[in-house]
């Protein structure tokens, strides 16, 4: 039976969805069992049994990518960098190293297989234009490659970090989380900024994974205490806020956050300008319950200030404006039971007589 190359898998599924993220990062996918996991062992030796097939591979000259399918089936094959894996790159030839790489994930169809080239890849910091996009297209399947694409992508220069912000904007979930760390390594470059600053919340319970990352290292402070700031801004402001307010463990919170106090000032008011919706208000009411069961201390300010800042959600969330863009159930008149139909019947007959 053929079976299907996950590389073409990916292509099909992105034609199929246009730009959206694949619905769970590309799952389930066309080979026909799982990658053994990792629990349980040596954390110093993962990767170690698959640099070995590399070296041997290797080792014969005359060997071509495809004497690599099936070597992987009864190996534990990492799914992020590793040094072991990245160490057998390095003991071969660049030239062989990338033009296995690229064999085994343009046609491999095992996920073993395809991680196996996708960190070969990944060892060599190549622009090449058919890399970059080989690396993007495979990234697509999110839920197995995404963390070594973004890796691997975010080390290739400037046409690197846009097919990093290309891939993000397409993936879900721990993809998604894998992209934005990356990106948040290169925040630096204004292009990455703009992005984190607009566009890194996916609107899940992820983003409290990511959320704190994202507003360190795209200067949140700065961007949200200007004098004026767009829509776009703003509202993800209040995810990023409303992320690390709902954080449970994930991520940093607003406790941890320095200039929390300083960004929730300067989004109420913003906010407080700004035409209400419902999902404004529902941000801003979460925001506003979090720092109201915060320490002073967490906040870096008095009870007294705490108080205060709690007082100008509060003061927006009370007006009429806001409080009309709460949704309300609408009450359904309730149908009369079979039986209360029968004797209001009777009754009119009676009447009529």
């Amino acid at each position: 039976m053929i079976r299907e190359r996950l590389h073409d898998h990916a292509v099909l599924l992105h034609r199929q969805g246009k730009d959206d993220p694949l619905p769970a990062g590309g799952e389930p996918f066309p080979d026909d069992q799982r990658p053994r996991t990792g629990i349980g062992r040596d954390a110093r030796r993962v990767g170690a049994d698959v640099a070995a097939i590399l070296d041997a591979h290797f080792a014969s000259p005359a060997a071509a990518p495809r004497a690599l399918v099936g070597a992987f089936d009864e190996v534990y094959v990492p799914t992020a960098d590793n040094e072991h894996v990245a160490a057998a790159a390095l003991r071969a030839g660049r030239k062989r190293v990338r033009r296995t790489g690229r064999w085994l994930v343009r046609f491999g169809v095992d996920r073993r297989e395809v991680a196996v080239g996708l960190a070969l890849l990944g060892t060599e910091a190549t622009t090449s234009d058919k890399d970059i996009e080989l690396i993007r297209t495979i990234g697509l399947l999110s839920a197995e490659f995404g963390e070594l694409a973004a890796e691997s992508l975010r080390h290739r220069g400037p046409a690197g970090i846009e097919a990093l912000l290309w891939l993000a904007a397409r993936t879900s979930g721990w993809g998604r989380v894998h992209a934005v760390e990356a990106l948040c390594t290169v925040a630096v470059l204004p292009e990455v900024r703009d992005w984190l600053l607009r566009h890194a919340c996916a609107g899940d319970d992820l983003d409290a994974v990511t959320a704190g990352a994202v507003a360190t290292a795209a200067h949140l402070h700065a961007a949200i205490i200007a004098d004026e700031v767009d829509d776009a801004l703003l509202d993800h402001a209040g995810a990023l806020l409303r992320a690390m307010a709902d954080g449970s463990g994930q991520g940093m919170t607003l406790a941890d956050y320095p200039p929390a106090r300083f960004v929730l000032a300067a989004y109420a008011r913003h906010l407080a300008r700004r035409k209400p919706t419902w999902a404004r208000y529902a941000t801003a009411a979460v925001i506003a319950d979090r720092i109201a069961h915060l320490e002073p201390e967490d906040l870096g300010c008095t009870k007294k200030e705490r108080e205060r800042l709690v007082e100008r959600f509060e003061k927006i969330l009370r007006q009429r404006r806001w409080q009309a863009t709460v949704p309300r159930r609408k009450a359904k008149k309730a149908k009369p039971a079979a039986a209360t139909r029968r004797r209001t019947a009777r009754r009119r007959g009676k009447a009529k007589g």
